[in-house]
């Protein structure tokens, strides 16, 4: 029977998408010898699977949260149980989840200015931040448009070892006592390096509080929940923050963004987020709680097929000729796969076979564009059913050289295969 399928399967590829006999069996062979891979990544889906069942066990989630409130969102019963629930499942004090927190980027800027105050010093320890935070902290040379710096706030940073390994010394030198926070950046960005993990990030925390022990240690969490069974908050991180539309929405929230962390730390930015005195009590769910709760429930499972796919498309570039980081075999600490393409025209032809491969605007062609908060010119293809989703199937990338195609997300394993086909079958075109 499952050769009848496996027959079935291949005919509709080939008929139906164009996919050669060739590509099929070397998308094959790749699973077939990722098959370590992928059973690691699925103890791990199951292992936090259980994680977020108990904290919805634990906070005993009914029907009643799962309603709406509108005007203040005065006692929004649903809003607060899953600031409980993601408190527990991320082993912390207290969470601020809200829909209203309009992406990862919202996320952390309302966590740096609720916490940082004129004079205070930040810390970058793991290099250059991602773009899209350099007109927050002030690093772009931009006068009074609200920047940290605008408010007094000194910045300093530690770039990476030229292996891209953490520069603990340089990070010793660099703390002092009157450091007040030190950022670590998890997932990669635009940088063709490998995502910290865990035990990275613990390693990190140990050695700023060595020499500072007051010091706050946040985390730029984005791609990184789930993909490991401990979060950044387990390792004596202070305070760290995410987008809804990334791993932890589970491809179901519409929008928003989490911070998580020490209580009186989410307290600060939860004023900021509203009003001082107001705090966490006020911001109507407006008919969020169902797709928020559902999808964080749904979110181990949801960033495992994520990082399968990205695991066999890596192998399978890899076969191709092209440099994968990580390594179809390398331990993984967030969703994103970059690939490095060395011209305009293979990114272009990438880009454009995910953006084939996705369920929505399949039909479109990306081309690349001046996206807000880039220097560059970005590609990026996201045909997908939250705008901006990128736990859904997507790719971008900057238009510069080596010319690196950042995969990231898919809901369903699948898809992610279909992908990978059609970029192999358009990239051999270029050879």
């Amino acid at each position: 029977m499952q050769d009848v399928f496996t027959k079935d399967i291949k005919r509709l590829l080939m008929e139906q998408y164009g996919i050669s006999q060739d590509v099929y069996e070397l998308c094959s062979q790749c699973e077939q010898s990722l098959s370590f891979e992928f059973r690691k990544i699925e103890q791990i889906a199951e292992y936090n699977q259980y994680k977020v069942l108990k904290a919805m066990q634990d906070n005993g989630i009914s029907d009643r949260h799962l309603g709406s409130t509108s005007g203040y969102g005065y006692d929004d019963i649903g809003r607060d149980a899953i600031e409980r629930v993601y408190a527990e499942v991320f082993r912390c004090e207290d969470a601020l989840v809200r829909g209203s927190i309009l992406s990862g980027t919202v996320a952390l800027a309302t966590l740096l200015y609720g916490i940082l105050r004129p004079g205070d010093e930040i810390v970058a320890v793991t290099g250059k931040p991602y773009d899209t935070l350099e007109g927050i902290i002030g690093i772009k040379e931009v006068e009074n448009n609200g920047s940290l710096k605008d408010f007094g706030v000194s910045y300093k940073q530690v770039d990476l070892l030229e292996n891209c390994e953490v520069d603990y010394e340089g990070i010793a030198r660099t703390i002092t006592d009157k450091t007040t926070m030190a950022m670590i950046q998890r997932s990669k960005g635009y940088a063709f390096r490998p995502a910290f993990s865990i035990d990275t990030i613990e390693k990190i925390v140990k050695t700023v509080k060595s020499v500072n022990p007051d010091c706050i240690v946040m985390c730029d969490n984005c791609y990184g929940e789930f993909v490991e069974t401990r979060e950044p908050t387990q390792v004596g991180v202070d305070i760290m923050a995410g987008s809804l539309i990334k791993n932890p929405g589970g491809g179901m929230a519409l929008n928003g963004g989490y911070i998580a962390g020490r209580k009186d730390l989410v307290a600060r930015a939860a004023d900021r987020y509203s009003a001082p005195g107001l705090g966490k009590h006020v911001g109507a769910t407006l008919g969020s709680n169902r797709w928020i709760m559902q999808g964080f429930y749904m979110a181990p499972h949801i960033v495992s097929q994520a990082i399968k796919g990205a695991v066999l498309m890596a192998a399978m570039m890899e076969h191709e000729g092209y440099k994968t980081c990580p390594h179809s075999k390398d331990h993984r600490a967030d969703i994103v796969q970059a690939i490095e393409f060395g011209s305009p025209e293979t990114l272009r032809a990438f880009c454009a076979s995910i953006q084939a491969a996705a369920p929505v605007d399949s039909f479109v062609v990306p081309e690349e564009w001046d996206m807000p908060g880039y220097e560059d010119q970005v590609i990026m293809a996201a045909g997908a059913f939250v705008q901006g989703s990128s736990i859904e199937l997507s790719s971008d990338g900057t238009m510069t050289p080596p010319y690196i195609a950042y995969m990231q997300g898919g809901l369903v394993y699948e898809n992610v295969k279909l992908a990978c086909m059609l970029a192999t079958t358009k990239l051999r075109r270029f050879k």
